[in-house]
């Protein structure tokens, strides 16, 4: 099932009458991962009015967790976390770091802060979405290798390799739901002719154009 998650965290900062709130995102595997960075963010704004966080774990938000640290009940770590699951954001923490810049905000205003810092540092990181695939190598003559390319095309498969000597090997990865599908498709293509090693299970993203496998 592909998820959404972040794979480079950035900062992003707003200022509201004169408080400042400073988000940082990071993606984390673990609650002590998490718990880490929120130690580390509380060290480093040590002189900061409150560190506020929230974040998520696992492909199905299994684990939740917030903290308003300070600020009135429900105003902070409730509004970071509901961004983050609105976004459908998996694995990954946000630390907002608020200067007290003199003026009450109330209620409202500091749900909007929190949920507007959250926004922006999300939008200073990666997010990417990773899904289940299965890595295959297909071995093939040269007759066919211009049919299989223009199949994997249409059909939006990445290919991680090609080496050309003999015969023609394409490392590629097929989304896990479409394997069987695609390589009936290899078959008709090739007239059978195509050999096909299966692979191992991955998770991978597209990023920018370029396949990463985790």
């Amino acid at each position: 099932m592909p998820y959404k998650t972040v794979h480079i965290g950035g900062q992003g900062e707003i200022e509201e009458k004169k408080s400042r709130f400073i988000a940082t995102v990071r993606p984390i595997s673990s609650e002590n991962e998490a718990l880490d960075f929120l130690a580390a963010m509380k060290k480093k704004y040590w002189d900061a009015r409150h560190n506020c966080y929230a974040y998520t774990i696992g492909s199905r938000f299994e684990l939740q967790r917030c903290s308003d640290d300070g600020e009135p009940n429900g105003t902070a770590g409730r509004p970071i976390l509901s961004v983050l699951l609105n976004e459908e954001i998996h694995n990954c923490i946000v630390v907002v770091t608020r200067y007290f810049g003199g003026t009450l905000l109330g209620t409202g205003g500091l749900v909007r802060a929190y949920q507007a810092a959250t926004q922006a540092g999300l939008a200073a990181s990666v997010i990417i979405t990773r899904q289940n695939g299965r890595k295959l190598t297909i071995y093939t003559d040269y007759n066919h290798i211009g049919r299989l390319q223009f199949l994997m095309m249409n059909e939006h498969i990445p290919i991680l390799e090609s080496r050309y000597t003999n015969a023609v090997e394409i490392d590629l990865i097929v989304p896990e739901n479409r394997v069987v599908s695609f390589l009936d498709q290899v078959t008709e293509t090739t007239r059978g002719t195509a050999a096909v090693e299966p692979g191992h299970p991955v998770e991978y993203a597209d990023i920018d154009g370029d396949v990463v496998v985790f």
